[in-house]
């Protein structure tokens, strides 16, 4: 029985991997191995399923996310209903709902723990809330700021950049440390 759905935020585009935005498709590709990941037309998404959790990687591009998401949350069920078809406003979905994204206001190498907290300007996050009508959900945020983004590159650009390796190997040992809250829903 499913419990529990893990989202990881990206862009699908090979162009875009190992790129700072794609900081939540890379936390679960270290622990979910690629051939378990399956293509599901209905969600818009890759999907991958073990034990009680769905690891999820949208499809629809960044600002788009809360496509995908809906269309899972709703199908499993897990969004509470009010009036028929119409899903109830400011629902609480920390218990069945998880979010892994980039964040620029974070220095990389470390990470926060939120849940109930508006999106800080992440298009992928808002769009989530505004598909779920709730940010009542759990977020795993890594950061990816450096000191290359207070000199001169503009965040929009910043954020499509790849990661260098020596970047790429803090970004996973964050992941490390945060990957326990994920796997054991222990928020």
């Amino acid at each position: 029985m499913l419990n529990h759905v893990v989202v990881a935020l990206g862009n699908p585009e090979a162009q875009h991997e190992k790129s700072r935005h794609n900081a939540g498709w890379i936390a679960v590709d270290k622990y979910i191995k690629k051939t378990k990941w399956r293509k599901e037309n209905k969600f818009q998404a890759l999907v991958a399923k073990e034990e009680d959790i769905l690891y999820v990687k949208p499809l629809t591009y960044m600002n788009l996310s809360g496509d995908s998401v809906f269309k899972i949350m709703n199908y499993y069920k897990f969004l509470p209903k009010k009036y028929g078809l119409i899903v109830k406003k400011n629902s609480n979905l920390r218990d069945c709902l998880t979010i892994i994204h980039d964040d620029i206001d974070i220095n990389l190498g470390e990470y926060k723990i939120v849940s109930d907290s508006s999106s800080a300007g992440h298009r992928g996050v808002q769009s989530i809330i505004n598909r779920l009508g709730t940010k009542k959900f759990n977020r795993l945020r890594l950061g990816i700021k450096t000191p290359l983004l207070k000199q001169v590159i503009p965040a929009n650009k910043f954020v499509l950049q790849k990661f260098n390796q020596e970047e790429l190997d803090k970004l996973l040992n964050t992941v490390e440390k945060a990957w326990p809250h994920v796997s054991e829903n222990s928020w």
